[in-house]
């Protein structure tokens, strides 16, 4: 009996993990931060959680059948998008802007693109980032532990409450677990780090744009004369080098890749808190850095094995 000789395109190996899979790894992953948030704020967090994955998961449905697309809603991709822009948000933020960045994040983000897979920017990165600039009041009034409501600082200086705060009102316990005020899900650093524990261990993410994004931002912490373990702690630097600058779409692929990429996050976070009058550096600096993922890609790819380099003006 002759043996039959299958030929095919790559890719020849193909791994277990689905999209929904990893999606859902991510959603476990965060759901220590989403409990923490709850029983930090209350169940107003779950609320605004339940709205915002609800708004979501509507919003990609709605558009894919506009669009005459296929549904994508059982890969979870929408979940982890309402989940991860509800725990940027303060808890006591009107359900319609919290809709309305829903809205951007699944429609005009992703949908637009082309879906997962296509945007170029994380979509619950960039409706953060919009509701910033539309909405700066509303998303920069922030509620305590004991809800009791605390400006983020004077009018001039708009910073996230840790970062906005005298020296000395909260420990490195307090920022630990979640003792002050801020975004539902940024505030207990203990709970992001358990998640991103659980991510690197699941094969989920690489532990090198986490990892060189927060030493890099605590290097840049010293140079500025700022202390490296309460920036570290402080604000959305956990949530975004976690599970925002490790977004598979939005990230290089490459290993070097990876490495300047996290060092060019962590530089622009702390020199954005440092000397800018910007809410938060986080979400700008991987915004940034998002987009330049395709020339660090361009330059970082490795060498085809066995490739000549030609000459200056040898003919290709």
């Amino acid at each position: 009996m002759e043996a039959k000789l299958h030929v095919s395109s790559s890719p020849h190996f193909r791994g277990n993990n689905t999209t929904r899979r990893i999606m859902l790894d991510v959603i476990i992953a965060l759901i220590p931060a989403a409990v923490m948030a709850c029983v930090i704020f209350g169940l107003r967090s779950m609320v605004l959680i339940a709205i915002c994955i609800a708004t979501c998961v509507l919003l990609e449905f709605i558009s894919r059948k506009i669009m005459k697309r296929d549904t994508t809603i059982g890969d979870l991709s929408a979940v982890v998008t309402g989940l991860l822009l509800a725990l940027n948000l303060p808890v006591d933020i009107n359900p319609l802007i919290a809709m309305f960045g829903c809205l951007i994040a699944i429609v005009v983000v992703k949908q637009m693109f082309g879906g997962i897979g296509m945007n170029f920017v994380n979509p619950a990165l960039a409706a953060r980032i919009v509701l910033l600039v539309s909405f700066p009041r509303p998303m920069m009034h922030w509620v305590t532990a004991a809800g009791a409501p605390q400006a983020a600082a004077i009018d001039a200086t708009t910073s996230a409450t840790p970062l906005a705060a005298e020296p000395g009102i909260y420990s490195y316990v307090d920022l630990l677990l979640g003792r002050c005020g801020g975004s539902i899900g940024e505030v207990c650093a203990a709970a992001l780090i358990l998640g991103g524990v659980y991510l690197v261990v699941r094969r989920v993410i690489s532990p090198i744009i986490p990892c060189v994004y927060l030493a890099t931002a605590a290097v840049m912490s010293l140079i500025v004369g700022l202390d490296p373990l309460y920036q570290l702690l402080s604000g959305g630097l956990m949530i975004g080098a976690i599970f925002m600058a490790t977004d598979y779409t939005t990230s290089p692929v490459t290993k070097w890749g990876k490495v300047i990429y996290a060092v060019g996050c962590g530089i622009l976070t702390i020199l954005l808190r440092a000397y800018s009058n910007m809410p938060e550096g986080v979400s700008f600096s991987i915004l940034l850095m998002n987009i330049l993922v395709p020339l660090i890609e361009r330059a970082t790819i490795p060498r085809t094995l066995g490739y000549i380099k030609k000459k200056k003006g040898e003919q290709k």
